[in-house]
């Protein structure tokens, strides 16, 4: 599921586009849990060459849990502010939906993050996928990495043999 969510997220960021709402619940699972991505009510395009930030007007809303924090601070979303967002997402198929943040309110998130604060590791979470999550989540939005290099290392994760695990014994 993760890698098909950053495949169709790669899709849209050679396009040109953001999603700027990008969640478990914006991602339609149908039969064989083919995923699609969904809710392109806040999404934006890009037609300049070179145009790739997208400012919010002031006093818009969006959800905080998902949002990056310079989306937060700054109204600016680009294709990294969908990154940061996709690692959320990660967290939520990880956590089977539970909500982000859990025990915390919208304004403690606003007021944490710039602080370093980040969500620790979900139980049974391997640690391939809480440190793709992690880079998701890096402070500087041009650290973060590009929607076509999760996609690749999310399939190269879910390819590898069992064999490969640490604990392949225990199967």
């Amino acid at each position: 599921m993760a890698a098909q969510v950053a495949s169709g997220m790669a899709f849209l960021e050679l396009q040109n586009y953001i999603h700027r709402d990008l969640a478990a619940r914006n991602v339609l699972v149908g039969e064989n849990n083919l995923c699609k991505i969904a809710d392109f009510g806040l999404a934006r395009v890009f037609m300049k060459e070179n145009e790739n930030v997208y400012e919010a007007r002031e006093g818009t809303k969006f959800p905080v849990k998902w949002t990056a924090p310079e989306a937060i601070h700054d109204n600016k979303f680009t294709i990294k502010s969908d990154v940061w967002s996709f690692g959320v997402l990660l967290y939520e198929i990880m956590t089977f939906g539970q909500m982000p943040y859990p025990a915390m309110t919208n304004y403690q998130v606003v007021q944490r993050i710039p602080q370093g604060y980040r969500m620790q590791c979900p139980p049974h979470c391997p640690k391939v996928m809480y440190d793709i999550m992690m880079d998701c989540w890096k402070e500087n939005e041009q650290d973060r990495p590009t929607f076509e290099t999760l996609q690749w290392r999310l399939e190269d994760y879910f390819d590898l043999d069992v064999t490969s695990y640490d604990d392949a014994s225990r199967y």
